[in-house]
């Protein structure tokens, strides 16, 4: 199971082209200025099935984002829904506050980077916000 707040079909907005954006519930970092606060709590949305997501997803036909909340933090579920939206022939985006280099060092998330086109990641620094900028809110942290 997945907690899902929305589903954002035929989006250009999380990515190149038309996509799904998948809004996940939860996410820790609490960034200042995020743009989806409602999204932090982990009882946000409600639970979907992994079968009922590819489903819908697949039938769709568009590539798909994983945007949230921070979809990392819904676990090893995650995995198996990438690994069905690329088995299907789309493509997957990863908006996430972690940093690659955390991911690469997590197990279980190191697995689901195979699966990922493309990875949006680091906290969102309110100080370097850009809306000129597409697909990221800020310029390149140079912070580290």
């Amino acid at each position: 199971m997945l907690r899902v707040i929305e589903i954002i079909e035929a989006t250009t907005v999380d990515g190149p082209g038309f996509r799904n954006s998948i809004y996940f519930a939860g996410c820790s970092h609490h960034c200042e200025g995020c743009h989806n606060p409602q999204s932090w709590s982990f009882d946000s949305g409600r639970e979907m099935e992994i079968s009922e997501l590819l489903t819908l997803l697949t039938d769709r036909g568009l590539d798909v984002t994983f945007t949230g909340g921070d979809p990392v933090m819904q676990g090893e579920e995650l995995i198996t829904l990438a690994a069905g939206i690329r088995e299907a022939g789309l493509t997957v985006w990863l908006y996430t506050g972690y940093k690659y280099e955390q991911l690469m060092e997590m197990e279980s998330m190191s697995r689901l980077l195979d699966y990922i086109e493309v990875v949006v990641d680091g906290q969102f620094i309110k100080e370097l916000r850009d809306e000129s900028l597409l697909f990221v809110g800020e310029k390149k942290n140079t912070r580290g």
